[in-house]
Protein backbone atom coordinates (compact mmCIF):
# COMPACT_ATOMS: atom_id res chain seq x y z
CA UNK A 1 0.00 0.00 0.00
CA UNK A 2 1.24 3.59 -1.02
CA UNK A 3 2.13 5.56 2.04
CA UNK A 4 0.39 8.39 2.75
CA UNK A 5 1.41 11.93 3.43
CA UNK A 6 0.64 11.90 7.07
CA UNK A 7 3.29 8.63 7.55
CA UNK A 8 6.26 11.12 6.36
CA UNK A 9 4.90 14.04 8.54
CA UNK A 10 6.65 14.80 11.49
CA UNK A 11 5.15 15.53 15.07
CA UNK A 12 5.92 19.06 14.94
CA UNK A 13 4.17 19.62 11.77
CA UNK A 14 1.24 17.22 12.22
CA UNK A 15 0.83 19.34 15.69
CA UNK A 16 1.02 22.61 13.60
CA UNK A 17 -1.94 21.23 11.67
CA UNK A 18 -4.11 20.42 14.96
CA UNK A 19 -3.72 24.19 15.70
CA UNK A 20 -4.41 25.38 13.01
CA UNK A 21 -7.54 23.19 12.52
CA UNK A 22 -8.92 24.45 16.03
CA UNK A 23 -8.09 28.22 15.06
CA UNK A 24 -10.02 27.88 12.53
CA UNK A 25 -13.10 26.51 14.50
CA UNK A 26 -12.75 29.04 16.85
CA UNK A 27 -12.58 31.82 14.23
CA UNK A 28 -15.62 30.08 13.04
CA UNK A 29 -17.35 29.09 15.92
CA UNK A 30 -15.82 30.33 19.42
CA UNK A 31 -18.04 32.73 19.98
CA UNK A 32 -21.29 30.96 18.94
CA UNK A 33 -19.79 28.58 21.48
CA UNK A 34 -19.47 30.96 24.10
CA UNK A 35 -23.35 32.34 22.86
CA UNK A 36 -24.34 28.43 23.71
CA UNK A 37 -22.27 27.79 26.80
CA UNK A 38 -23.99 31.63 28.52
CA UNK A 39 -27.63 30.63 27.55
CA UNK A 40 -26.96 27.39 29.20
CA UNK A 41 -25.45 28.51 32.31
CA UNK A 42 -28.21 31.11 32.19
CA UNK A 43 -31.03 28.97 32.16
CA UNK A 44 -29.65 26.54 35.01
CA UNK A 45 -28.84 29.59 37.41
CA UNK A 46 -30.97 32.87 36.35
CA UNK A 47 -33.98 32.67 37.51
CA UNK A 48 -37.09 33.83 34.51
CA UNK A 49 -34.20 33.65 31.93
CA UNK A 50 -35.44 31.18 30.25
CA UNK A 51 -39.00 32.24 29.34
CA UNK A 52 -40.60 34.05 26.28
CA UNK A 53 -41.21 37.06 27.93
CA UNK A 54 -37.39 37.01 28.75
CA UNK A 55 -36.26 36.22 25.76
CA UNK A 56 -38.57 39.09 24.13
CA UNK A 57 -37.44 42.04 26.31
CA UNK A 58 -33.69 40.75 25.60
CA UNK A 59 -34.35 41.19 22.05
CA UNK A 60 -35.79 44.09 22.47
CA UNK A 61 -32.97 45.54 24.64
CA UNK A 62 -30.24 44.72 21.83
CA UNK A 63 -32.23 46.77 18.68
CA UNK A 64 -30.85 49.57 18.62
CA UNK A 65 -26.86 48.14 19.42
CA UNK A 66 -27.92 45.45 17.01
CA UNK A 67 -28.78 48.53 13.71
CA UNK A 68 -25.96 50.28 14.85
CA UNK A 69 -23.84 47.14 14.64
CA UNK A 70 -24.81 46.56 10.29
CA UNK A 71 -22.83 49.90 9.63
CA UNK A 72 -20.53 49.73 12.41
CA UNK A 73 -19.23 46.80 10.81
CA UNK A 74 -18.45 48.60 7.37
CA UNK A 75 -16.36 51.26 9.35
CA UNK A 76 -14.54 48.47 10.89
CA UNK A 77 -14.13 46.28 7.86
CA UNK A 78 -12.94 49.51 5.99
CA UNK A 79 -10.01 49.51 8.89
CA UNK A 80 -12.41 52.45 10.79
CA UNK A 81 -14.69 53.46 13.29
CA UNK A 82 -16.69 55.39 14.54
CA UNK A 83 -16.71 57.26 18.28
CA UNK A 84 -19.79 60.04 17.46
CA UNK A 85 -22.74 57.35 16.67
CA UNK A 86 -24.43 57.43 20.30
CA UNK A 87 -24.49 61.69 19.67
CA UNK A 88 -25.85 61.30 16.37
CA UNK A 89 -28.91 59.03 17.55
CA UNK A 90 -29.24 61.42 20.51
CA UNK A 91 -29.91 64.40 18.12
CA UNK A 92 -31.71 62.15 15.47
CA UNK A 93 -34.04 61.52 18.48
CA UNK A 94 -34.34 65.02 19.27
CA UNK A 95 -34.89 65.81 15.68
CA UNK A 96 -37.56 62.79 15.07
CA UNK A 97 -39.45 64.75 17.94
CA UNK A 98 -39.08 68.33 16.89
CA UNK A 99 -40.56 67.71 13.17
CA UNK A 100 -42.96 64.93 14.79
CA UNK A 101 -44.63 68.04 17.33
CA UNK A 102 -45.01 70.47 14.12
CA UNK A 103 -45.77 68.50 11.79
CA UNK A 104 -47.78 65.75 12.83
CA UNK A 105 -45.99 63.26 10.47
CA UNK A 106 -44.28 60.15 11.59
CA UNK A 107 -42.30 59.47 7.95
CA UNK A 108 -41.67 63.39 8.30
CA UNK A 109 -39.67 63.04 11.54
CA UNK A 110 -38.06 59.59 10.32
CA UNK A 111 -36.96 61.04 7.23
CA UNK A 112 -35.64 64.37 9.20
CA UNK A 113 -34.12 62.57 11.68
CA UNK A 114 -31.95 60.24 8.97
CA UNK A 115 -30.63 63.15 7.01
CA UNK A 116 -29.59 65.19 9.93
CA UNK A 117 -27.52 61.67 10.76
CA UNK A 118 -26.69 61.26 7.09
CA UNK A 119 -25.31 65.03 7.10
CA UNK A 120 -23.38 64.10 10.01
CA UNK A 121 -22.02 61.23 9.01
CA UNK A 122 -21.16 62.67 5.77
CA UNK A 123 -18.94 65.28 7.50
CA UNK A 124 -17.10 62.73 9.06
CA UNK A 125 -16.25 61.06 6.11
CA UNK A 126 -15.41 63.86 4.49
CA UNK A 127 -12.87 64.97 7.11
CA UNK A 128 -11.44 61.54 7.15
CA UNK A 129 -11.23 60.12 3.97
CA UNK A 130 -10.87 63.36 2.03
CA UNK A 131 -9.02 65.21 4.14
CA UNK A 132 -7.08 62.29 5.87
CA UNK A 133 -7.59 63.33 9.65
CA UNK A 134 -7.59 60.37 11.88
CA UNK A 135 -10.64 58.70 12.28
CA UNK A 136 -10.27 58.83 16.29
CA UNK A 137 -9.76 62.30 16.30
CA UNK A 138 -12.21 63.50 13.89
CA UNK A 139 -15.46 61.42 15.71
CA UNK A 140 -14.21 62.13 18.88
CA UNK A 141 -14.19 66.01 17.75
CA UNK A 142 -17.55 64.65 16.30
CA UNK A 143 -19.45 63.17 19.60
CA UNK A 144 -18.71 66.52 21.35
CA UNK A 145 -19.59 68.95 18.45
CA UNK A 146 -23.05 67.20 17.87
CA UNK A 147 -24.05 66.53 21.57
CA UNK A 148 -23.92 70.48 21.57
CA UNK A 149 -26.47 70.88 19.08
CA UNK A 150 -28.62 68.21 20.88
CA UNK A 151 -28.07 70.91 24.18
CA UNK A 152 -28.23 73.59 22.17
CA UNK A 153 -31.96 72.34 20.09
CA UNK A 154 -33.34 71.15 23.36
CA UNK A 155 -32.01 73.98 26.10
CA UNK A 156 -30.39 71.44 27.80
CA UNK A 157 -33.59 69.47 29.01
CA UNK A 158 -35.23 66.15 27.89
CA UNK A 159 -38.18 66.90 25.06
CA UNK A 160 -41.10 64.98 24.98
CA UNK A 161 -43.35 63.84 21.96
CA UNK A 162 -46.77 65.26 21.86
CA UNK A 163 -48.37 63.67 18.98
CA UNK A 164 -49.61 60.17 19.72
CA UNK A 165 -48.56 58.71 16.57
CA UNK A 166 -45.14 58.78 16.85
CA UNK A 167 -45.17 55.82 19.45
CA UNK A 168 -46.16 53.59 16.75
CA UNK A 169 -43.22 53.05 15.24
CA UNK A 170 -41.24 52.21 18.84
CA UNK A 171 -44.11 50.69 21.41
CA UNK A 172 -46.16 48.87 18.88
CA UNK A 173 -45.86 44.91 18.32
CA UNK A 174 -46.28 42.99 14.87
CA UNK A 175 -46.72 39.33 14.86
CA UNK A 176 -45.68 39.09 19.06
CA UNK A 177 -42.35 41.16 18.18
CA UNK A 178 -42.09 44.61 19.07
CA UNK A 179 -41.38 46.74 16.26
CA UNK A 180 -37.67 47.76 16.97
CA UNK A 181 -36.74 43.83 16.64
CA UNK A 182 -38.33 43.58 13.34
CA UNK A 183 -36.33 46.28 12.42
CA UNK A 184 -33.16 45.19 13.54
CA UNK A 185 -34.09 41.73 12.00
CA UNK A 186 -34.63 43.72 8.46
CA UNK A 187 -31.13 45.91 9.16
CA UNK A 188 -28.87 42.47 9.44
CA UNK A 189 -30.74 41.10 6.23
CA UNK A 190 -30.28 44.67 3.96
CA UNK A 191 -26.22 44.92 5.36
CA UNK A 192 -25.54 41.05 5.37
CA UNK A 193 -26.18 40.94 2.13
CA UNK A 194 -24.62 44.56 1.41
CA UNK A 195 -21.98 43.14 2.75
CA UNK A 196 -21.59 39.59 1.38
CA UNK A 197 -23.32 40.11 -1.99
CA UNK A 198 -22.35 43.35 -3.82
CA UNK A 199 -18.85 45.50 -4.75
CA UNK A 200 -19.59 47.65 -2.36
CA UNK A 201 -19.48 44.86 0.25
CA UNK A 202 -16.20 43.62 -1.76
CA UNK A 203 -14.61 47.02 -1.64
CA UNK A 204 -15.23 47.43 2.10
CA UNK A 205 -13.63 44.59 3.12
CA UNK A 206 -10.30 45.05 0.25
CA UNK A 207 -10.02 48.44 1.83
CA UNK A 208 -9.82 47.46 5.39
CA UNK A 209 -6.93 44.42 4.09
CA UNK A 210 -4.87 46.83 2.34
CA UNK A 211 -5.89 50.19 1.18
CA UNK A 212 -3.12 50.62 -1.32
CA UNK A 213 -3.68 47.12 -2.89
CA UNK A 214 -7.24 47.77 -3.15
CA UNK A 215 -6.28 51.08 -4.50
CA UNK A 216 -4.57 49.90 -7.34
CA UNK A 217 -7.12 47.29 -8.03
CA UNK A 218 -9.37 50.26 -8.90
CA UNK A 219 -11.31 50.60 -6.11
CA UNK A 220 -12.51 54.14 -5.21
CA UNK A 221 -10.88 54.13 -1.55
CA UNK A 222 -11.87 57.80 -0.17
CA UNK A 223 -15.40 57.94 -2.12
CA UNK A 224 -16.17 54.21 -0.60
CA UNK A 225 -15.19 55.22 2.85
CA UNK A 226 -17.12 58.82 2.18
CA UNK A 227 -20.09 56.76 1.82
CA UNK A 228 -19.61 54.25 4.94
CA UNK A 229 -19.83 57.05 7.30
CA UNK A 230 -23.03 58.75 5.23
CA UNK A 231 -24.93 55.54 5.80
CA UNK A 232 -23.37 54.99 9.43
CA UNK A 233 -24.96 58.68 10.23
CA UNK A 234 -27.82 57.87 8.26
CA UNK A 235 -28.38 54.49 10.51
CA UNK A 236 -27.87 56.19 13.84
CA UNK A 237 -29.70 59.51 12.95
CA UNK A 238 -32.60 56.56 12.43
CA UNK A 239 -31.89 54.41 15.80
CA UNK A 240 -32.67 57.84 17.40
CA UNK A 241 -36.01 58.33 15.87
CA UNK A 242 -36.93 54.54 16.35
CA UNK A 243 -35.54 55.36 20.67
CA UNK A 244 -37.65 58.45 20.70
CA UNK A 245 -40.74 56.83 19.57
CA UNK A 246 -39.77 53.66 21.97
CA UNK A 247 -39.33 56.17 24.97
CA UNK A 248 -41.61 58.90 24.37
CA UNK A 249 -38.70 61.41 25.50
CA UNK A 250 -34.68 62.13 24.40
CA UNK A 251 -32.30 63.91 27.03
CA UNK A 252 -29.02 65.66 24.90
CA UNK A 253 -26.66 64.48 27.33
CA UNK A 254 -27.92 61.53 28.88
CA UNK A 255 -29.43 59.26 25.66
CA UNK A 256 -27.16 56.95 24.08
CA UNK A 257 -24.37 57.30 26.24
CA UNK A 258 -21.46 54.71 25.52
CA UNK A 259 -23.05 53.08 22.92
CA UNK A 260 -20.26 53.72 20.48
CA UNK A 261 -18.38 51.64 23.02
CA UNK A 262 -21.15 48.79 23.10
CA UNK A 263 -21.30 48.46 19.53
CA UNK A 264 -17.95 48.13 18.78
CA UNK A 265 -17.69 45.51 21.58
CA UNK A 266 -20.11 43.85 19.79
CA UNK A 267 -18.62 43.82 16.53
CA UNK A 268 -15.15 42.54 17.33
CA UNK A 269 -16.96 39.61 19.71
CA UNK A 270 -18.37 39.29 16.80
CA UNK A 271 -15.45 38.51 14.70
CA UNK A 272 -14.33 41.34 12.80
CA UNK A 273 -11.08 42.90 12.89
CA UNK A 274 -10.02 46.33 14.56
CA UNK A 275 -7.30 46.81 11.97
CA UNK A 276 -10.11 46.01 8.89
CA UNK A 277 -10.76 43.22 6.24
CA UNK A 278 -12.45 41.04 8.38
CA UNK A 279 -16.10 40.72 9.15
CA UNK A 280 -19.36 39.34 8.64
CA UNK A 281 -23.39 40.15 9.55
CA UNK A 282 -23.64 36.20 11.27
CA UNK A 283 -20.56 37.37 13.63
CA UNK A 284 -22.41 40.82 14.54
CA UNK A 285 -25.80 38.88 15.32
CA UNK A 286 -23.68 36.79 18.03
CA UNK A 287 -21.23 39.68 19.20
CA UNK A 288 -24.34 41.46 19.75
CA UNK A 289 -26.25 38.36 21.68
CA UNK A 290 -23.48 38.32 23.79
CA UNK A 291 -23.34 41.77 24.88
CA UNK A 292 -27.48 41.52 25.48
CA UNK A 293 -27.50 38.45 27.07
CA UNK A 294 -24.79 39.42 29.42
CA UNK A 295 -26.48 43.09 30.42
CA UNK A 296 -30.14 40.46 30.84
CA UNK A 297 -28.05 38.77 33.16
CA UNK A 298 -27.47 41.82 35.11
CA UNK A 299 -30.60 43.02 35.01
CA UNK A 300 -32.18 39.51 36.12
CA UNK A 301 -29.98 39.57 39.32
CA UNK A 302 -30.20 43.11 39.84
CA UNK A 303 -25.94 43.44 39.52
CA UNK A 304 -24.82 46.87 40.97
CA UNK A 305 -24.42 49.54 37.68
CA UNK A 306 -21.10 49.52 39.27
CA UNK A 307 -19.92 46.28 38.34
CA UNK A 308 -21.86 46.17 35.03
CA UNK A 309 -19.48 49.01 33.69
CA UNK A 310 -16.33 46.91 35.21
CA UNK A 311 -17.69 43.60 33.21
CA UNK A 312 -18.92 45.59 30.18
CA UNK A 313 -14.52 47.33 30.01
CA UNK A 314 -13.29 44.05 30.56
CA UNK A 315 -15.57 42.33 27.57
CA UNK A 316 -14.28 45.10 25.30
CA UNK A 317 -10.26 45.07 26.27
CA UNK A 318 -10.92 41.20 25.82
CA UNK A 319 -12.19 41.20 22.97
CA UNK A 320 -9.60 43.42 21.58
CA UNK A 321 -6.68 41.23 22.63
CA UNK A 322 -8.62 38.30 20.96
CA UNK A 323 -8.39 39.70 18.01
CA UNK A 324 -4.57 40.66 18.25
CA UNK A 325 -3.85 37.46 19.32
CA UNK A 326 -5.81 35.87 15.93
CA UNK A 327 -3.69 38.71 13.80
CA UNK A 328 -0.83 37.22 15.19
CA UNK A 329 -1.48 33.25 14.81
CA UNK A 330 -2.46 34.18 11.62
CA UNK A 331 0.74 35.69 10.74
CA UNK A 332 2.66 32.80 11.67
Amino acid sequence: MKPSVLDYASPRSTAEKSAALLLDLWDRLGMLIVLLIMFVAATIFVDYFFSATNFKSLLLSVAMYGMLACTMLFCLAAGDFDLSIGAIVALGGITAIIVCNHTHSLALAILAAGAVGAGVGAINGFVIAILGINALITTLASMQITRGMAMLATGGGPLAAEDASFYRLGMYSSLGLPNPVWLMLVFFAIFGTLLHFTIFGRNTLAIGGNPEAAKLAGVRVRQTKLMIFTIQGMVAGFVGAVMASQLGTIHPFETAQGYELTVISACVLGGVSITGGIGSVVGIIVGTLIMGTVQNIFDLKRVDPAFRYIVSGGILLSAVLLDRLKMKLAAK
